[in-house]
């Protein structure tokens, strides 16, 4: 993207993921204009935000998969954990992580799987909301419509002391105003283009005032009408804040705008309730009080919508569109992958995963039953010893040599090249240092 404004693209770690739904988003605008010939930024939210969710909707069948065969298995954590309930010395506490490990060996699943799926997505989650909140700095199309304004404020004498003042007056300061010293003639611009889409409905005549030798050629009048237009959703200005449109609609005494606008973050709180409760909801485990998995979930059945309701008040209402429109997105989505995973062969699932996770193993250099039987051996000796010599130091040592004799018995085999083979050599390095 050639064109984005300097100063407004998300730069960091988010850059290339902002960048990448950029293109996206430029992608929907270009198609309904030129065979459409729509300009409306509010539908190519719309769109963008059940486009974007489409594609994440793999990353999301997958950890529903996952969450399905936790729940499964379930019942083989707990009784582990039951098991070892009371004891904190670090062979049993070995032991247990052992055996809990074997347990995920045996249903195929890794015990970060869920969290590797989270982080996957989070980073195109808050990607899509920076997106959103700079729509000309992805929009070469929208952001030309800006060009003429901003050259005719540059070309003013004072306009470096006429719109620091400008920002004071409305109160805006979120958006700084950059000019001279280390900035281009390009990034000042940029940031004129900041300022001017952050503009509110009641922002504009105070523009005028602030320059008035821009009011006979109707510039910034012209530059108003045009993002109204590419703005508009339903009469109103997605770059207003629903509070505002509120208090106007209700002093102009128009209550079908207020009810309209309240609908907004009712929907998005709504659907967002409802997507949450569609999720499988894993069962507490009686006999672990600090089972933050499920507490979580279900602290996120009410927080959720709460956060919903608090966000689609607060920002403009463009990004109150985006979020519900992902919220109503979201819970479509949770209702079909509900129906096809009751239809999913869980079994299958399981054997499925369990192949995939013995050749990520074999190509270590591991076999599967090399992995298997070392870290039975290793469970198994742990556990007797802490159950018979629980607190008096002993298991510690008899631990230790059970798990490299079975670390050896596996790694003697090891594909050249592997961690494996890897660990051996530096296994003979020390061997031979100590001689």
């Amino acid at each position: 993207m050639s064109n984005v404004i300097v100063l407004t693209q998300v730069g960091g770690f988010f850059g290339p993921f902002a960048k990448m739904l950029g293109f996206v988003m430029d992608g929907i605008y270009f198609v309904l204009n030129s065979i459409f010939d729509v300009q409306n930024i509010a539908l190519c939210i719309i769109l963008f935000a059940v486009i974007i969710y489409s594609l994440l909707l793999p990353l999301t069948i997958r950890q529903q998969k996952f969450s399905r065969v936790s729940q499964k298995m379930q019942p083989e954590i707990q009784a582990v954990q039951k098991k070892y309930k009371g004891k904190k010395d670090q062979a049993s506490v070995m032991a247990m992580q052992q055996e809990q490990k074997a347990v995920y060996d045996k249903y195929g699943v890794s015990q970060a799987g869920s969290c590797i799926q989270m982080l996957i997505q989070m980073p195109i989650l808050l990607s899509m909301w920076y997106v959103i909140n700079k729509i000309p700095a992805y929009v070469t199309s929208f952001k030309e419509q800006f060009k003429p304004a901003v050259d005719a404020i540059v070309n003013t004498a004072d306009y470096q002391d006429k719109i620091p003042q400008f920002l004071q007056d409305i109160n805006l300061k979120t958006v700084p105003f950059h000019f001279g010293g280390d900035y281009t003639a390009t990034q000042t611009q940029n940031s004129i283009i900041d300022i001017l889409y952050k503009l509110k409905s009641n922002d504009w005549p105070k523009l005028d005032a602030a320059f008035p030798n821009l009011s006979d050629s109707n510039i910034l009048t012209g530059l108003e009408q045009t993002i109204r237009h590419f703005n508009n959703f339903f009469g109103l200005n997605i770059a207003d804040g629903p509070m505002g449109i509120i208090k106007s609609a209700f002093a102009d005494g128009k209550y079908l705008v207020v009810l309209g606008v309240l609908l907004i973050p009712l929907i998005s709180a709504g659907a967002q309730f409802a997507s949450v409760k569609l999720m499988p909801m894993p069962a507490m485990n009686a006999d672990n009080p600090n089972d933050t998995l499920t507490s979580s979930m279900k602290t996120m059945t009410y927080m959720g919508p709460l956060f919903s309701l608090f966000i689609t008040f607060t920002v403009p209402l463009g990004l109150g569109i985006y979020w519900c429109v992902g919220s109503v997105t979201r819970g479509v989505q949770q209702f079909c992958i509900n129906k096809y995973m009751d239809t999913l062969d869980l079994d299958a699932l399981i054997e499925k995963n369990k192949e995939k996770a013995k050749k990520k193993r074999e190509k270590k250099g591991i076999t599967g039953n090399q992995i298997y039987n070392a870290a039975h051996t290793s469970t198994r000796t742990i556990s007797d010893k802490a159950s018979v010599n629980q607190g008096t130091g002993k298991e510690s040592a008899a631990s230790a040599n059970t798990s490299n004799n079975a670390s050896q018995r596996y790694t003697t085999n090891a594909k050249p090249g592997s961690m494996a083979a890897k660990a051996n050599l530096v296994k003979e390095y020390n061997e031979k240092k100590n001689k």
